[in-house]
């Protein structure tokens, strides 16, 4: 997942669609998100979906410690698949795009795989991730 494409002044970098592809197939990946020390934390699985050219993960359970509020607090986090990481920006969009979101979550994992990922409180946590360069 190491893409050293140029990215031109000024532009936002995005995803590949090598990238895209693969966090499309990946059941899970890791995050790592800093901690207050400036570290970097554990890294911890989760679910990934792709809806269009961004990339989305939620939490189940919403909070301000773990990968999910070092993510949030810090605006930054890494991403592993397999043996490759990724640098990524987070931001926190809530319920905008909800329905976009919960149907990739629902068309990956199965409806009832997906149950805890669609509820108005995971929708409330959804963060989309976009690479750092």
């Amino acid at each position: 997942m190491s893409d050293a494409r140029p990215v031109a002044v000024g532009a936002a970098p995005s995803w590949s669609p090598e990238q895209l592809s693969t966090l499309f197939e990946a059941i899970e990946i890791e995050v790592s998100a800093p901690r207050r020390d400036g570290g970097h934390g554990r890294w911890t699985p989760i679910w990934v979906v792709v809806a269009e050219a961004d990339v989305f993960v939620r939490t189940w359970h919403r909070r301000e410690t773990g990968w999910y509020g070092g993510a949030v607090r810090s605006g930054v986090a890494r991403l592993r698949v397999g043996h490759a990481t990724v640098d990524v920006m987070v931001a926190a969009v809530g319920n905008t795009d909800a329905a976009i979101v919960d149907a990739a979550y629902r068309r990956k994992y199965g409806d009832l795989a997906a149950r805890s990922m669609v509820t108005a409180e995971a929708a409330a946590s959804t963060l989309r991730l976009t690479p750092t360069g």
